[in-house]
């Protein structure tokens, strides 16, 4: 039985190891210099991010961490989708895309004008399942990144 719900925060360490386990899929594993501790900070008590897991037969098997935004040229609320990890074993079942849908669901209800995502250029599969979806890529725009380093760079 496949159930998606709200994280909680004893989710915290199980958060951590799919973001670890995301990081390795992604060949970024020496990029997660986070902690169960801040991770715990910043979701649950300063409620920077939210989570959605997702579980079959109650164990953990993904999770969607996603964030508000805004866009001033719609004047409305988004939802931007930071990381969609469902564990290798568990793929090909629609869990992938029913954590989508439910994001979709909350956007709708909540008339957000966007639901996007970033996904690196190597991962075909991935650009493949999300244009299946209606998704469009976002080809003319380009993102930009200050690192912790640079952003104190900047700042003094």
């Amino acid at each position: 039985m496949f159930t998606i719900r709200k994280a909680i925060p004893s989710d915290t360490p199980v958060i951590f190891d799919l973001i670890k386990k995301l990081a390795v899929y992604e060949k970024l594993e020496n990029d997660v210099v986070t902690s169960v501790e801040e991770l715990h900070e910043n979701i649950f008590t300063r409620n920077f991010a939210k989570v959605l897991m997702a579980e079959e037969d109650g164990e953990p098997v993904g999770f969607a961490l996603y964030f508000y935004n805004f866009s001033t040229f719609v004047g409305k609320p988004g939802i931007y989708l930071e990381d969609l990890f469902v564990e290798p074993e568990h793929r090909g079942k629609g869990y992938g895309k029913a954590l989508l849908v439910e994001l979709a669901r909350m956007a709708a209800a909540e008339n957000c004008g966007r639901l996007e995502w970033s996904v690196l250029d190597w991962n075909t599969p991935a650009i493949e399942f999300y244009k299946s979806l209606g998704a469009k890529p976002m080809d003319e725009w380009t993102v930009f990144r200050l690192d912790q380093q640079a952003i104190t760079n900047l700042s003094e």
